[in-house]
């Protein structure tokens, strides 16, 4: 057998050591998903065993029982789904046209500059910060309680957020796509909607993935502005296991795993579209 020299003896080496990395990094990042699925299915005793079980001894459901038959689990969950997809439809909608507008449209001076930072400075604000006025205006307003308030709410933050990512990917793309397709005959608007968001399907798809989350895990503010069940969601339902007398582990597990699931099979389906296009960098000269 011949000998290896020193270049393919680095090579091999390197390479086990970039799988070793991303082995230990898939295990730091999934291990909490799997202990978590692991105690749902645990009874309490199991859960709290010295030599931890690794896997579940005896299965059972009653975790998933007592938090989606015995308690309204799914309502809380159908709530959540509610808001998160509105406010990610809605940041998404409207960051796409305003990100759109600051990577094409001139505008006299520091304009552009001073509109992009302006959008990007409400971001750096605390959410904390705005409990009380938001909780004052939407108490005027009526709208306390409602699924609506939050999906106001999250959109508020979510927006800057969305404007700035889709801002970078429309700047990605080349201008001289949109500007052929306007010499062909076409309008700005249908410029636009046939050239520009096709090839933007990367950068709406990572930023609705982070809206979707950000908006699904989200506290604090649904823990103020919402008051009843009919519209508090999982975050809230799941603190609400944590009790003076007891805390609910069991039924966290089962609710948390189960939260888990939604944001997984969205970023499974949407996950080709994250590579970006083979079209960047398709016009030269």
């Amino acid at each position: 057998m011949a000998q290896l020299t020193s270049n393919q003896t680095f090579t091999i080496v390197r390479r086990i050591a970039t799988y070793v990395t991303i082995a230990l990094a898939l295990i730091v990042t999934l291990f909490p998903v799997y202990w978590i699925a692991a105690n749902s299915f645990k009874f309490d005793i199991d859960i709290f065993s010295i030599p931890p079980q690794w896997f579940p001894a005896n299965p059972t459901l009653k975790h998933y029982h007592a938090a989606f038959i015995e308690r309204p689990f799914l309502l809380y969950g159908l709530n959540s789904l509610i808001i998160a997809t509105g406010s990610t439809l809605v940041s998404l909608t409207f960051g796409t046209l305003a990100g759109y507008a600051l990577a094409r449209f001139q505008y006299p001076g520091q304009w552009r500059h001073q509109i992009s930072f302006w959008i990007l400075s409400t971001r750096m604000m605390p959410p904390i910060v705005t409990i009380i006025p938001l909780y004052i205006a939407f108490n005027y307003l009526d709208m306390l309680n409602t699924k609506l308030a939050v999906v106001i709410a999250y959109t508020a933050f979510n927006l800057p957020f969305a404007t700035w990512m889709m801002k970078s990917y429309f700047q990605d793309l080349p201008v001289e796509l949109e500007e052929a397709a306007i010499v062909d005959g076409d309008t700005r608007w249908g410029a636009f909607i046939r050239v520009a968001l096709p090839l933007a399907r990367p950068g709406l798809a990572a930023t609705a993935i982070f809206c979707l989350i950000i908006s699904w895990n989200e506290f604090l503010l649904a823990l103020v502005l919402t008051l009843t069940e009919k519209s508090q969601t999982l975050p809230i339902g799941i603190a609400g296991r944590v009790t003076q007398y007891n805390t609910y582990w069991g039924e966290i597990s089962a609710a948390g795993f189960t939260a888990c699931i939604p944001i997984m099979i969205f970023a499974f389906v949407v996950q080709k579209h994250l590579v970006r296009g083979l079209s960047f960098g398709a016009v030269k000269g």
